[in-house]
């Protein structure tokens, strides 16, 4: 029958009682920790089974050294005991516990900063690679009508788009509002309140409609495609449509991807409408600008290439949020935790990636001045 080990210390004494072993490690270390001072003597003739992680918390418990000399001062134990604790005070004299690493905080920068951007590059290399991928699986199939997936590429367009067009209207609405209320606020002390107008429809043509669109695409879809996918990886769905000869990629990403290209377009030119209504009705209450007269600026003031280089950037940023998340689904390892991270990831990565590419946009049209 075993006994757990425990610390008694009696008369100046401390009697190591019961079994020390891996059992009973847990609550051994905690007596050994709460011993802030060890008494001169030791008394092990109560000491039962004995290994290595006993041997361990009790070479912590007098040092190395002291375990070391057990043949001094324990005589009476049995040479086998000895011959392993022995072994363990050398091990753990000759392995001292690992100095601090001095602080470096400048280099410590450097370091984590070049270890993200190699990731951002491996990650964006990933990302070349998977869209090969997908053009090549889209070239393919494109001249097999046998092999669209029409009735995944339908559902797909319910879920990314029809499903979305409340959300999106309803913040580019308070976005277009919010814009208004603020440019008049600045625009009032030059007494050029008028130009409100001028500016709402810019900013809704140009940038806001598709990048407001594209960053709920990024937050909604994406996320949703990562998680679909790696719950199939994790229930290792994916290999069994591989088993079957079928193509994930075909069967999977394709009707994702090109279902987030229609509705995305689709969004967009909700989000600019949306955003001008909420524009034209603070005009309306707070500035005085008729419907009419709104439209009228609209019409005289706005030429219709911003309507179409703000439309124009919605297939391309579809393509690249649903890619994104397509991609890491497929990434995840097979847990639940991995699950969520690369769903997070999917987000972040799609909402960096619309930003970006939204920079370069503008830059490009700026020079081309478009």
């Amino acid at each position: 029958m075993t006994q757990p080990g425990q610390l008694l210390p009696s008369d100046g004494c401390l009697h190591l009682v019961g079994d020390w072993t891996l059992a009973h490690f847990s609550r051994l270390r905690r007596e050994v920790e709460q011993q802030t001072k060890i008494p001169p003597s030791l008394d092990l003739s109560q000491l039962g089974a004995l290994d290595t992680a006993g041997a361990a918390l009790l070479a912590k418990l007098i040092s190395p050294e002291r375990l070391a000399a057990i043949d001094d001062w324990a005589p009476a134990l049995p040479a086998e005991r000895r011959a392993l604790l022995h072994t363990v005070a050398d091990a753990m004299a000759q392995s001292p516990p690992p100095q601090p690493r001095p602080t470096r905080p400048v280099k410590d920068f450097l370091a984590e900063t070049g270890r993200r951007v190699e990731k951002f590059w491996h990650q964006q290399c990933q990302l070349m690679g998977f869209m090969g991928q997908a053009l090549a699986t889209l070239a393919t199939g494109i001249w097999r009508p046998r092999r669209w997936r029409l009735t995944s590429l339908v559902a797909q367009i319910h879920q990314t788009g029809l499903n979305a067009l409340p959300i999106v209207a309803l913040l580019t609405f308070l976005v277009g509002a919010v814009m208004a209320f603020l440019g008049a606020t600045v625009l009032r002390d030059f007494g050029a309140t008028i130009y409100t107008v001028n500016l709402v429809a810019f900013a809704f043509l140009r940038e806001f409609g598709v990048l407001l669109a594209a960053i709920l695409v990024a937050g909604r879809t994406a996320s949703a495609f990562t998680a679909q996918l790696g719950a199939m990886k994790a229930h290792e769905e994916l290999d069994a449509i591989r088993v079957q000869g079928l193509n994930p990629m075909e069967l999977l990403v394709l009707p994702r991807v090109l279902a987030t290209m229609v509705t995305m377009p689709i969004l967009t030119f909700v989000g600019m409408l949306c955003g001008l209504i909420g524009g034209a009705l603070v005009c309306l209450l707070a500035l005085d600008i008729s419907l009419t007269q709104f439209l009228a600026i609209l019409q005289r003031d706005i030429p219709l290439k911003h309507f179409v280089i703000g439309l124009s950037k919605a297939p391309l940023f579809a393509f690249v949020v649903a890619l994104i998340g397509c991609q890491e689904g497929f990434k995840v390892s097979g847990s639940a935790q991995s699950v969520g991270e690369h769903t997070t990831s999917s987000v972040v990565q799609s909402i960096f990636m619309v930003i970006l590419l939204d920079a370069a946009a503008a830059l490009f049209f700026m020079e081309m001045g478009w």
